[in-house]
């Protein structure tokens, strides 16, 4: 039996606060990005963090934890924060597009999803650099910036525009050649990277985007319910719609089966 999402009203509130979330995270973030005072450190797993990062969820995770002490809160930097039996956990990458943010280009954002007993329902996406934001939840539109947004109608990969991070884990699942191919079957192909290339899906500014093995919860469970209410798919590299893959592929959901059908099972 499927699960129900939380009703309507619920999801409003949370969306209010979600919002509210993610001006207090630009506050943080921003004012870090410009200084360019900041110091970039190493985690066990090799990726870079800074001390933004952290202070941008302790912001993030203060707020939720004062407006919603029933809710818990897991994130990128400071794992789960509140009750561990909690319904509604809001699943937080302060900073996702790190790399950028430290190499001074803008495109990184804040990644404020809630999941319901395993099932993403609410989504906001902030990129102040850019002054850009996108949101949704499961009883809505997408946004994006206040104004509704749908994915494209395109229907065939030859027309279609593809995002795509081909990185070395790709290739080690012996899928180079394959996703070479399809580099080669489609019309346009640019490798925007990170949230980017999924709102762009739900805009419908491009087609399909195949993100890099590799990824955790916190990267994807916020991406979910933006792009599947402006009419968009998410799934793993297997077609399995599972937050906590490792792997992301975003369409107008027409190209979907074809563009599974070039990756490894």
């Amino acid at each position: 039996m499927s699960q129900s999402p939380p009703d309507k009203s619920t999801l409003d509130e949370n969306l209010a606060l979600a919002l509210r979330v993610a001006d207090v995270a630009d506050s943080v973030s921003l004012a870090g990005f410009n200084s360019r005072g900041f110091s970039v450190m190493r985690k066990a797993d090799k990726s870079e963090v800074t001390e933004i990062d952290r202070a941008t969820e302790t912001a993030i995770t203060n707020l939720i934890r004062a407006e919603r002490p029933e809710h818990s809160v897991y994130g990128e930097e400071h794992g789960v924060v509140g009750p561990e039996d909690a319904e509604f956990q809001w699943v937080i990458d302060p900073i996702d597009g790190t790399s950028n943010f430290v190499r001074g280009m803008p495109v990184w954002a804040s990644l404020i999803g809630l999941v319901y007993r395993e099932m993403p329902v609410l989504g906001v996406v902030s990129a102040p650099a850019m002054q850009m934001r996108w949101w949704a939840h499961v009883h809505g539109d997408a946004y994006y910036n206040n104004t509704p947004i749908r994915v494209s109608e395109i229907d065939s990969l030859r027309h279609a525009s593809l995002s795509i991070i081909a990185n070395k884990a790709w290739a080690d699942l012996g899928a180079a050649e394959n996703l070479a191919k399809l580099q080669h079957d489609v019309s346009r192909v640019r490798g925007f990277g990170d949230f980017w290339q999924h709102m762009l899906v739900a805009q419908g500014v491009i087609d399909v985007a195949i993100d890099a093995i590799g990824l955790a919860p916190y990267d994807i469970a916020a991406l979910v319910p933006i792009v599947q209410r402006a009419g968009g798919l998410c799934t793993d590299r297997l077609g399995s719609q599972n937050w906590r893959a490792n792997s992301l592929i975003t369409s107008n959901s027409r190209l979907h089966p074809a563009t599974l059908a070039y990756l490894p099972k």
